[in-house]
């Protein structure tokens, strides 16, 4: 009779205890659940803070390699490339007496240059394209040319955008640039050095930098470059501002000009 008065309390309890087991186990779950979409969250903004970006930068500077390579070759076999810009006009001389080729604009999201920074890297060769779009130009190409401003070697300013995170972030190491430093920037005519002078941090709303004539203790009729990136980094409260000033061109029948290799280990 004792054995059968205590059977019932064994079999609630069993049941309550089941029934704690159950909710332990829904409530690990959802913990590991909500575990498993912080790791991932966690890779995805890794991915997009570094290893995307150095697989998207490699990425740009094989497409300007390759289309520094298509150039040579051409030249090689005396026969343009498919989409060249406008055929360039000498408008003025280097102290060699070499004629500077000038290109018509660009349309946008065409291809023209090829930005090369010693400083950087020997392997920094990142493609220049029409317009400053994210969409058509800085996202996909890398490096993009304001549209009315001047071309490369040309008389005036010839100021170009790209981002400093994100996407290949051509422009990652804008502040590292040092007084005299190379910024080359190749065509399918040939090369033309400029070197870096200053820096400095404007608002968004600047858009002075883009004059013919920089924000520098320069005179007019010269030839410039800027290059433009957000400031500081993950934030567009500011922009940054890098200018240089032209000092020749190389035509690419004379070969590669020394300015590439400059500073290079």
């Amino acid at each position: 009779m004792g054995d059968a008065e205590e059977t019932p309390q064994l079999t609630r309890r069993s049941r309550r205890t089941t029934k704690r087991r159950r909710r332990v186990s829904v409530l690990g779950v959802i913990g590991e659940l909500l575990i498993t979409v912080g790791v991932l969250a966690f890779l995805y903004v890794g991915w997009q803070l570094w290893l995307g970006d150095v697989i998207q930068g490699a990425q740009k500077n094989a497409a300007g390699s390759e289309l520094s390579e298509q150039w040579a070759q051409a030249a090689e076999t005396g026969s343009p490339t498919p989409d060249a810009s406008a055929s360039p006009e000498p408008t003025a001389t280097t102290d060699a007496d070499v004629s500077i080729p000038v290109l018509g604009q660009p349309d946008d999201a065409q291809e023209f240059a090829v930005m090369r920074v010693p400083r950087w890297g020997s392997d920094y060769m990142v493609p220049v394209a029409g317009g400053v779009t994210r969409a058509r130009t800085l996202d996909p190409i890398g490096i993009g040319h304001y549209p009315g401003t001047q071309m490369p070697g040309e008389t005036g300013n010839f100021a170009v955008a790209g981002h400093r995170t994100t996407y290949g972030k051509p422009f990652s190491d804008i502040e590292t640039l040092r007084i005299g430093d190379a910024i080359v920037v190749e065509t399918e005519a040939g090369w033309y050095t400029y070197r870096f002078r200053t820096l400095e941090y404007v608002k968004p709303t600047e858009t002075s930098v883009l004059n013919a004539t920089p924000q520098l203790d320069v005179a007019a009729g010269d030839a410039y470059i800027t290059l433009t990136s957000c400031s500081p980094r993950w934030s567009m409260t500011e922009r940054i501002v890098a200018y240089g000033v032209f000092e020749s061109f190389t035509p690419r029948e004379a070969g590669p000009p020394a300015s590439l290799t400059e500073g290079i280990a």
